[in-house]
């Protein structure tokens, strides 16, 4: 019985590997020895880490053998069919116990040599070179006619795009990822590409004009260059970092040629040195998730009156550090409707529907008094940034019904008045920065229902009394109320026993003024009464002059004389 089973699993051995290998095609002899060619002008180098340790990991490429079946090569894939390489992957693979993976120190790959006229991959289709140490465009690429991924993305690729680049996959191109390079000059792209969606040129050394873009565009970063003009048409801009300067005209966005995104749009062009008033014309940008206008010159007041339903996606309002001013930014902030709704669907990232295999969007935002840079933007991520400004006036109490926020930071302004209780009603926020301004009042206790508020700034205002006591209140440390001189109790070193009895009377007349009955009518209602009373009788006894009133003082005389008279008698 046992050399009977011995048997039957050797046959199901060799059987099975024949079935599988007879599901894979046989690679084409061209494609084989163009990519062998290919091969010889990497060199695998030594990965040092920043500890100083240094370890040597095998490229895709080692499978890569003559006399081989190159369609079962790591990194190669074949067209069933017709057995021609269509899609090539050379990212490197890296071990699983590898925990940290800094792109700083990767030189795994160096292509040494550009000889590449002979390489020919008409059936390529996807092609990502990405941290393959490559310093210059492989001539080969002009042959890929029907190209549809390329993504070159951190190499050391310096100068300027060729002109015979824009001959690659003319027709089929729709993702291009050129980020993280040394380019210097986009003079001869020209961006013809009919269905070009994705196109990602941020962290180069671009200069020069932003070139036109096609009405096909999805997605469009120039991030971290030194590029000037504006750009017609486009849904995701990513202009974050740029010498950028002047106003946008309203042709920036030209409402009419917008693709309509189900998931995401993002407008980011923080950073940059941007001199205009608030472009009014976004407000009809009905799937706008993002708006980032940080860091620029931009001036004026902020209003969104033109539509009843302003920015109703907005996940994200960042207009900080900037020159606006007037009154608080009512109009806007009441549309967001985004922010009314608690949002609870996990980890996941905004992203475009059409690329979302290639779109992570990055923004610069101030979380907990720290600026960072987002890589990607979680669905939960919902702030107001409005500071550093000159904004005026009081906080509307509507802003308690932006449940989901997660964060607020309304500093360094000109805000007046007192914290609305309303502030209580924010359940999801993590921080809150009313720094800076000239907020009056006591701090509600409403604002101890803030469970998730790990962070908190009220500092340099005018706030007073007893600073509320318990939940996330009981963490905070003194720094969060600083100068403010009429604030007492814990954590501040300011004793609030000698107010006691004053913030009782306080609290028992702001709790009648609620029924309409406080000390003001009552002041009020006293002097103007006594000044009638004196007026009234002024009138009566001197201008007048009734009868019943002579009587009467006649009376009261004759009474005293006959007193008198007595007396003497």
């Amino acid at each position: 019985m046992g050399w009977f089973l011995f048997i039957v699993l050797s046959l199901l051995a060799f059987h099975f590997p024949s079935e599988i290998y007879s599901l894979v095609p046989l690679c084409n002899h061209d494609d084989a020895s163009a990519l062998l060619s290919f091969k010889t002008s990497f060199s695998l180098e030594e990965h040092f880490f920043a500890d100083g340790s240094c370890e040597s990991y095998s490229a895709k490429t080692e499978s890569w053998k003559n006399g081989t079946n190159c369609c079962l090569w790591e990194g190669v894939s074949c067209d069933t069919k017709s057995g021609h390489v269509i899609e090539l992957d050379l990212w490197l693979q890296w071990p699983s116990s590898l925990s940290t993976f800094d792109l700083s120190y990767n030189n795994l790959l160096s292509l040494t040599s550009n000889d590449g006229g002979r390489y020919t991959f008409s059936d390529l289709e996807y092609l990502n070179l990405s941290s393959c140490n490559i310093n210059t465009f492989p001539n080969f690429f002009s042959g890929l006619k029907i190209l549809r991924s390329l993504d070159l993305s951190r190499n050391q690729i310096h100068g300027k795009i060729p002109k015979w680049f824009n001959r690659m996959g003319k027709d089929t191109l729709s993702s291009l990822d050129l980020s993280h390079n040394l380019l210097t000059s986009v003079k001869y792209l020209s961006l013809s590409w009919t269905n070009l969606g994705y196109i990602d040129l941020s962290f180069n050394m671009l200069e020069g004009d932003i070139p036109v873009l096609p009405f096909s565009i999805v997605f469009f970063s120039v991030s971290n260059n030194r590029l000037t003009g504006h750009i017609s048409s486009a849904i995701f801009l990513d202009m974050q970092g740029d010498n950028f300067s002047g106003s946008i005209p309203k042709t920036y966005l030209e409402i009419e040629t917008l693709e309509t995104m189900n998931l995401n749009g993002v407008l980011d062009l923080g950073g940059n040195n941007m001199q205009d008033t608030f472009p009014i014309w976004l407000e009809s940008l009905e799937n706008l998730e993002v708006l980032v206008l940080r860091s620029n010159r931009f001036n004026g007041i902020v209003n969104c009156f033109k539509l009843n339903n302003s920015f109703p996606m907005l996940r994200v309002f960042d207009i900080s550090n900037n020159n606006f001013s007037g009154k608080f930014p009512t109009t806007c902030i009441k549309n967001l409707k985004g922010m009314t709704v608690n949002v609870n669907n996990g980890l996941q990232y905004m992203k475009a529907e059409k690329h979302s295999s290639r779109y992570y969007d990055s923004v610069v935002v101030t979380i907990k008094g720290n600026t960072l840079e987002l890589e990607r933007i979680l669905t939960t991520f919902i702030t107001i940034d409005l500071s550093n400004n000159r904004f005026e006036g009081a906080i509307p109490t509507f802003i308690g019904e932006l449940k989901s926020l997660k964060g607020l930071n309304l500093s360094h302004n000109r805000i007046t008045g007192v914290i609305p209780q309303t502030v209580g009603s924010l359940n999801n926020l993590e921080w809150l920065d009313l720094s800076s301004n000239m907020l009056m009042g006591e701090i509600p206790n409403a604002s101890t229902n803030l469970h998730f508020l790990s962070v908190l700034n009220l500092s340099q205002n005018q706030l007073v009394r007893m600073i509320p006591k318990g939940n996330q209140f009981d963490t905070f440390q003194s720094n969060s109320y600083q100068d403010n001189q009429g604030l007492c109790g814990w954590p501040l070193s300011k004793s609030c026993h000698m107010d006691k009895n004053q913030s009782t009377n306080s609290t028992t007349f702001e709790h009648n003024e609620q029924f309409g009955f406080g000390w003001k009518p009552i002041a009020i209602g006293y002097a103007s009464g006594r000044v009638f009373g004196i007026l009234l009788g002024y009138v009566i006894f001197f201008i007048l002059k009734p009868e019943w009133s002579i009587r009467f003082l006649e009376g009261i005389l004759n009474q005293r004389l006959s007193r008198k008279r007595r007396s003497r008698s």
